[in-house]
């Protein structure tokens, strides 16, 4: 697997390589159960410090991506992933339901709702196409 960090892209190495790990996983360059390299491999490969390798790859362990097994290294974990991700959307769900029935009760209507939701999406996702 090969990873290549750019320090002066202004974002984070952590960050960069948090990405192309899951870029990896998206397009099948690894799957699940692959291990990925150890933090020290990977670090003098990337010429880092290995507290960058450990940090992404203890964030990417926290979203559910990786599996961290002390002493054996880093998995990717696509079905604990998936859980994750499902928990989250179900989490989700209930939380917007509850918030449409808040709004209905101070009288929005179905599609006064609809155009709130999706002018705030849009709102929201202007600044991420500016990166």
């Amino acid at each position: 697997m090969f990873f290549r960090l750019i320090p002066t892209d202004g974002q984070p190495l952590y960050l960069q390589l948090m990405e192309q790990i899951r870029h990896a996983t998206e397009n099948g360059a690894l799957r699940d159960g692959d291990q990925l390299p150890g933090i020290r491999t990977l670090a003098e490969q990337l010429v880092v410090s290995p507290n960058t390798v450990a940090k992404a790859y203890s964030e990417l362990e926290h979203e559910g991506l990786l599996e961290v097994r002390h002493g054996s290294g880093a998995f990717v974990s696509l079905s604990r992933r998936k859980k994750s991700l499902t928990d989250h959307v179900s989490q989700a769900r209930h939380r917007v339901g509850a918030l449409i029935g808040d709004l209905r009760t101070e009288g929005l209507r179905d599609d006064e709702i609809r155009r709130v939701f999706e002018a705030e999406l849009l709102q929201v996702a202007e600044p991420e196409k500016k990166r």
